[in-house]
């Protein structure tokens, strides 16, 4: 899997507000351009986003399912945006008081972003998760997901 970090200037409560709330996922996750629907219980184990994905007017409408969900600290989903695949992304925060160190772990599972070679994708995965990361720090420093 792909892993980038970043020690965030805000505690793990604000950055958890941000993510717990799926409406705000297109603001800081790079690819997503709008929110469609989210599930009442988002973001526990089973819930979705239902999500489109490129550059308008050449939009994939999919969704992201959460696999596994530990609240403050972990989320884990399966991220879909057919026809180009599938892919496995793991966020967890490190609690460091008023500081928050996030890390994103990303990598295909399906479909044909798979079948290019990890040394092809990692890179490109890498350089997307960090703007995502730079992202998800602006708005928890902001105040979103209050």
């Amino acid at each position: 899997m792909s892993t980038v970090s970043q020690l965030f200037s805000s505690p793990a409560e604000d950055v958890w507000k941000v993510i717990a709330d799926g409406w705000l996922y297109s603001g800081w996750v790079v690819g997503a351009s709008r929110i469609r629907a989210v599930d009442a219980h988002w973001p526990e184990a089973g819930s979705r986003l239902h999500h489109s994905v490129g550059i308008w007017p050449l939009v994939i409408n999919d969704s992201s399912r959460v696999s596994a969900v530990e609240p403050g600290r972990s989320l884990e989903l399966v991220a879909r945006g057919w026809p180009l695949g599938e892919a496995k992304v793991v966020i967890t925060l490190e609690d460091r008081g008023t500081q928050c160190l996030v890390t994103i772990s990303e990598d295909a599972i399906r479909g044909p972003g798979k079948l290019v070679p990890k040394a092809l994708r990692s890179p490109v995965i890498d350089v997307r998760n960090r703007e995502t990361l730079n992202r998800l720090e602006l708005m928890a420093a902001g105040g979103a997901g209050n």
